[in-house]
């Protein structure tokens, strides 16, 4: 059974959709220089307006634009939910623990309710006030992959004709920026993808839901489509909490089991979305993975140049950048790569292309490998 896309909602620190897409072709970056909490120093984030967005009001807004553009109403009671996100509600529950002790338990326990790490999910199903199923995943970087995959099997087991899917993030929060600073992995000017410059990642926040749709009814009500996922492959290598495993043979794997399951073999690929984080480990790793894989070569960027790494949705963003980049045969830039370090055919600016076939890749932390195969429409 074949799933296609048939609607995207996105929210970066470019815009939404249309306008994270026509800023990435024009190679501009979201990232500033915010000091979102006073008593935390100057950073480079990708934040989508001054202040650090809210979960729940960021999945919402998400969720109505993919149902707006898939020219879906509400409600849906039949739609199956695979919402993720790798810090889900964290900056609630960093709120709540700087709040003096309350003595009314009740009021407490309300409180805590609403900072539990499937609130995205939650509050996406409670607004399509569904009966179908709906899941929360949470695998790091991962996620997002990991999210539109259950997606994808869901309508391919027959469980669901339609599903919403994909990771939404709120992660400008102190403990997550203190956090990836005394790992010593944030940026202190920008995000450089695969340069040899590069300084670290720089943390961004926003999200991106595909609606995901069985072929029969997308073309029954006459729905546009974006194009179709293909085939997916997750595994983890448990190497380390925060490094990639050296010989990436987990993440090899992963990839393998992408291209098998989609029918496809390297030959066949005509552009991947990388993993791209900017740090050391990460992009050396990754580079050497597809120098591995794609000894042909293959056009290869990173938008986290423009969107910051917004961790567990950076990979659902990615999934929306490459059926955008099928769609208007066109592929974005690497934004802010400058020197490349490595021998690949990185696209250095907005690139027309007749590509059929993407791979979008995400690493996570705890050795969470996925990558996902989107292509055209076959109908």
């Amino acid at each position: 059974m074949d799933v296609v896309v048939t609607g995207i909602g996105l929210a970066s620190a470019l815009g939404n959709l249309e306008a994270s897409w026509h800023g990435l072709v024009e190679a501009r970056s979201g990232i500033q220089l915010y000091q979102p909490f006073l008593d935390l120093e100057p950073k480079p984030l990708a934040l989508i307006s001054p202040q650090p967005a809210e979960l729940v009001p960021l999945t919402q807004q998400i969720v109505l634009e993919a149902l707006q553009d898939a020219g879906l109403g509400l409600p849906l009671s039949d739609c199956g939910v695979v919402v993720g996100s790798s810090r889900g509600n964290q900056a609630e529950w960093e709120k709540l623990s700087r709040q003096p002790y309350l003595e009314d338990e009740s009021i407490l326990l309300k409180s805590w309710l609403k900072t539990l790490p499937n609130a995205a999910a939650i509050a996406a199903a409670n607004l399509l006030q569904t009966c179908a199923p709906v899941l929360s995943p949470m695998a790091a970087c991962a996620t997002g992959i990991w999210a539109i995959a259950q997606g994808y099997e869901l309508i391919r087991s027959g469980q669901c004709q339609r599903v919403i899917a994909g990771a939404i993030e709120a992660a400008i929060t102190p403990l997550t920026l203190i956090g990836f600073d005394r790992m010593g992995a944030l940026a202190k000017t920008g995000c450089y993808p695969f340069d040899v410059d590069r300084e670290g990642l720089v943390l961004g926040e926003g999200g991106a839901i595909l609606v995901l749709e069985s072929a029969a009814i997308a073309k029954d009500r006459g729905a546009k489509t974006y194009g179709q996922i293909l085939g997916f492959g997750l595994t983890a290598d448990g190497h380390h909490v925060s490094a990639p495993e050296p010989e990436s043979k987990a993440a090899i794997a992963a990839v393998w089991q992408c291209l098998q399951r989609s029918n496809l073999s390297p030959q066949d690929i005509d552009y991947i979305h990388a993993h791209g984080t900017s740090t050391q480990l990460n992009d050396r790793n990754e580079a050497h993975l597809i120098q591995q894989l794609f000894p042909s070569g293959v056009p290869v960027s990173s938008t986290k140049g423009a969107t910051g790494h917004t961790i567990g949705a950076s990979g659902a963003l990615g999934a929306a950048f490459c059926l955008m980049a099928l769609r208007h045969k066109t592929l974005p830039p690497c934004v802010g790569l400058k020197s490349p370090e490595f021998d690949l055919d990185f696209v250095r600016t907005a690139r027309s292309t007749a590509a059929g076939n993407a791979l979008c890749f995400s690493f996570g932390f705890g050795g969470q490998n996925a990558a996902i195969a989107l292509g055209l429409d076959s109908a």
